[in-house]
């Protein structure tokens, strides 16, 4: 009896081992989005702390091969070092995530302060040029979104641009797509996005940090698996003198 749970046991660890080399490769892709998505609205949230729970995700990716690779060798010989280590790799990685789900929550409260803070200043140094980075990110941000302005787009009568260009227009990344010949004339409000910016850019980041509180979640729930079936393992390969009998014949074998 004692070894049928050994071996059930043995194998969901295989099966883990499995699952954590596909964790690794879906947590590296995770931080890498949060990255690039960052790099695209980085105008508009200045905390570069904001990053480092992606920074986490990507190391425990990473180091999540090593454990699979680890687990697996220790797991197939028998080894009750290799399941020990394997098991207290899991509890760094464990406490690890932990971590990241915190630091999640943390910065994810903080989103809408920075981004408050920070959007009236880079639509001032709006030029409507693409080789200013501002310009870019706005107009980027305004077609991503379909919006327009910071709370509508009547806050573009506001900025040095408007003013400047006298012209009595918004950006042309204002104008719907479904409208064709759209100049951005603010004589003709509806060829225009009429939700603002401010709140979208918010929810975006906001769901970005879900990504990865929930990634952090899920695969911190498998690996407290995968630690119970290495102690379940050790322990009864220390009780059962029978399963230590069998795993002395065959090595020898």
């Amino acid at each position: 009896m004692g070894q049928c749970g050994i071996n059930s046991s043995k194998t969901v660890l295989v099966f883990l081992n499995l699952i954590f080399w596909a964790a690794a490769g879906i947590l590296c892709y995770i931080g890498a989005y949060v990255f690039i998505t960052y790099d695209d609205y980085d105008h508009f949230f200045e905390d570069v702390y904001t990053l480092i729970p992606a920074i986490i995700i990507i190391a425990v990716g990473t180091l999540l091969f090593i454990i699979g690779l680890i687990g697996c060798c220790a797991t197939i010989r028998e080894s009750s070092c290799g399941l020990a280590t394997f098991a207290a790799i899991l509890l760094l990685v464990f406490v690890t995530e932990c971590v990241v789900v915190v630091l999640g929550y943390i910065y994810r409260a903080k989103v809408e302060d920075q981004v408050n803070h920070s959007i009236q200043k880079v639509y001032n140094q709006y030029n409507g040029t693409n080789f200013d980075a501002p310009s870019r990110a706005i107009d980027y941000v305004q077609r991503q979104l379909h919006c327009c302005g910071i709370h509508n787009y009547s806050d573009w009568r506001n900025t040095r641009w408007f003013k400047e260009s006298k012209n009595n227009s918004v950006p042309v990344s204002c104008c719907q797509p479904s409208i064709s010949n759209c100049t951005g004339t603010l004589t003709r409000p509806a060829d225009l996005y009429q939700e603002g910016c401010e709140a979208l850019v918010v929810k975006k980041l906001k769901e970005i940090m879900m990504y990865v509180i929930w990634a952090a979640l899920t695969f911190a729930s498998i690996q407290m698996l995968g630690m119970l079936c290495a102690c379940v393992v050790l322990c009864r390969r220390s009780h059962d003198p029978a399963y230590e009998l069998l795993v002395t014949t065959n090595n020898y074998a």
